[in-house]
């Protein structure tokens, strides 16, 4: 019964994100002209589709095969959750709403207000943050040694400044307008107090996975 309405739960999920992704490019010129793969908002709610859908591939095998875990498949849900889905997910949530109760001009213009309804702000904006957080509690998660955790989340990080720049150099302008209010070195500490803060999320899912599991997940690798 459990895993029933974990799956259910998982494919809902899946279903929302995938709706997302389609509904959010329609909506005016802004996210057209590959703003999927300049906004990190975006990329995140593709992130999580990917994610959930292979938790709920996961969750269907193990109900087809009656197996705790399908060991691939199982492996690579908790990699995906624990080095990207949940650490950028919390990164875009706290980030954006810092910024915007700063000064929401530096990050979320009030003219996007006649575009982007308060619910979809909020859909991709805080609900993100909310639903990893539920995963978290839901069922204990195998994290990787800080060492990969922090090499993936380099790898992700430096792929998408690599493309905030190469954006910036082809049209000179910068994707967020929080950018263009900085000096060089203020965007080089921008980008690697970025890195810190997604590291420190990394650390942070850990934390939680293991205060509400304790070492359930470790006593079972020992047992396969």
């Amino acid at each position: 019964m459990v895993r029933t309405a974990m799956c259910v739960y998982h494919l809902i999920l899946l279903n929302w994100y995938i709706f997302l992704n389609y509904y959010i490019p329609q909506q005016g010129t802004i996210f057209r002209d590959g703003a999927q793969s300049k906004y990190l908002t975006l990329l995140n709610l593709l992130l999580q589709a990917v994610f959930f859908g292979v938790a709920s591939l996961d969750d269907v095998l193990k109900k087809v095969k009656r197996k705790k875990d399908i060991k691939f498949v199982t492996a690579f849900r908790d990699l995906l959750f624990a080095t990207l889905a949940f650490p950028i997910c919390a990164f875009v949530f706290l980030v954006f709403w810092t910024i915007f109760l700063y000064n929401r001009e530096l990050i979320y213009p009030k003219a996007l207000d006649g575009v982007f309804p308060a619910w979809m702000n909020h859909a991709v904006h805080s609900f993100i943050f909310l639903f990893s957080l539920i995963e978290i509690f839901l069922r204990p998660h195998r994290y990787p040694s800080k060492k990969t955790g922090f090499a993936l989340l380099a790898v992700g990080s430096l792929g998408y400044i690599s493309r905030i720049l190469w954006l910036h150099s082809v049209t000179g302008h910068w994707v967020y307008p929080v950018l263009a209010k900085l000096s060089s070195v203020g965007l080089a500490a921008f980008f690697f107090l970025g890195y810190v803060l997604t590291a420190s999320l990394f650390v942070l899912g850990e934390r939680l996975n293991h205060l509400k599991w304790g070492d359930r997940v470790q006593q079972r690798m020992k047992m396969e």
